[in-house]
């Protein structure tokens, strides 16, 4: 059975449990620093909605097997560098059916956090693009997509200037919130054809929710465009 809306969105506060229990392990050893950078890329919050996800692929058909989640069976060819982990993966009679980046923002540093994503989300597609043009990724043009969590707290919801250099800024970005500033990026992501897929979300422990403040951004959207690809390689025989 698909997932449900409830489940998404029992998945996003299933992510915030995890996440909680990354930081109170920490805290058990007095390595709250270590704890809060592990919650932040640790991977293991996600896992609920990673499982989210993958069920699209289940109920198409496609075997456990062909879905990664773990090292080794996310990890796929580069060109600027030998390989990159992605979160999930789904790899099918050799085609590439889809990889997905699961990143999320939160405090306190948000606006090198926030930079970093970017950078990171930029690079991981032009790589793994650039090795599809070389044949290393089956024959079947690979599908990305890309799922950002942002954190909503003061530090995430405030105006932020941008930093001022030797040639203006574009407009769209003064004044805008770490929130907002995610809704011009993941909209350029998305349409500029990096990514086949983006989901943006704003949720927090206290209130999951979560928002979604972009229509083309938001949880439907994103699973339209998987049920596509499944649609797309069904016509092609897979799985």
């Amino acid at each position: 059975m698909a997932p449900t809306r409830e489940d998404f969105e029992l998945a996003i506060s299933a992510y915030w449990q995890a996440k909680d229990k990354q930081l109170a392990a920490a805290e058990e050893i007095r390595s709250t620093a270590e704890g809060s950078a592990k919650a932040v890329r640790g991977g293991g919050q996600f896992n609920p909605i990673v499982n989210l996800i993958s069920r699209f692929f289940t109920d198409a058909g496609y075997p456990l097997e062909s879905i990664g989640v773990k090292r080794g069976r996310v990890t796929l060819p580069s060109h600027f560098r030998p390989t990159k982990q992605w979160d999930l993966v789904v790899v099918h009679r050799g085609v590439l059916v889809a990889a997905m980046e699961m990143k999320a923002l939160g405090g306190p540093s948000f606006g090198n956090n926030y930079n970093n994503r970017v950078e990171e989300a930029l690079g991981s597609s032009l790589d793994l693009s650039r090795a599809n043009l070389e044949g290393l990724t089956g024959p079947e043009k690979p599908w990305l997509g890309y799922f950002f969590l942002m954190n909503d707290e003061e530090g995430s919801r405030r105006p932020v200037t941008p930093q001022k250099g030797p040639f203006p800024v574009e407009d769209v970005w003064q004044g805008r919130s770490y929130q907002e500033r995610f809704e011009v990026t993941g909209s350029r992501l998305l349409g500029e054809g990096l990514y086949d897929a983006v989901c943006y979300l704003i949720s927090s422990p206290e209130d999951p929710g979560p928002r979604e403040p972009v229509p083309q951004l938001d949880w439907q959207h994103f699973c339209a465009a998987i049920k596509a690809r499944i649609e797309y390689l069904s016509s092609l025989g897979y799985p």
